[in-house]
């Protein structure tokens, strides 16, 4: 009789993420102000499991016209409800932690929700994650200022594995 316990559905959805990866960065200048003037830049993410699975980590530098800075990614499962929180700590800003994302994958796609404030108004962020091809994952951020009814798509990450 086998003593490991069958693992709970959603708990690999994060799997693809797992190894190294140079990332490219497109974020608009200006979030919700109609901008459409977008910055990219370059950088890399190192992504492992951790609590034996049950969560993982990233370790991301971004390089950013003012210079390269760090900032990770926190996922955990919550077997219970099959979703996931995601938290993202910015080295930027050390003592700012915002509420999680929280949501689960579907069909290769995975979209997270959280209700947040910026610049003293209330928004809903989003972020989806887009796994359908595993060897070049994306991952967009988004906000409302309406409850969800209009978003404005103001970060991307297109990832690429590293070959080193």
């Amino acid at each position: 009789m086998s003593t490991e316990t069958p693992a709970k559905p959603g708990i690999s959805d994060f799997d693809f993420l797992i190894g190294s990866w140079k990332v490219h960065h497109r974020r608009l200048k200006s979030r919700l102000a109609w901008c459409t003037e977008w910055i990219e830049s370059e950088g890399t993410c190192q992504a492992r499991r951790v609590m034996g699975g049950q969560a993982n980590i990233d370790d991301n530098v971004i390089e950013g016209s003012m210079g390269a800075y760090r900032a990770c990614s926190f996922r955990m499962f919550d077997p219970m409800s099959g979703q996931w929180s995601i938290w993202w700590f910015d080295s930027r800003f050390p003592a700012q932690l915002g509420p999680p994302v929280v949501g689960q994958f579907e069909s290769g796609e995975g979209t997270f929700y959280s209700d947040e404030t910026l610049e003293n108004r209330p928004i809903r962020v989003r972020f989806t994650w887009y796994a359908r091809k595993p060897e070049s994952p994306r991952w967009e951020q988004a906000f409302s200022i309406d409850g969800g009814v209009t978003w404005e798509t103001n970060w991307t990450m297109q990832f690429t594995r590293d070959p080193t």
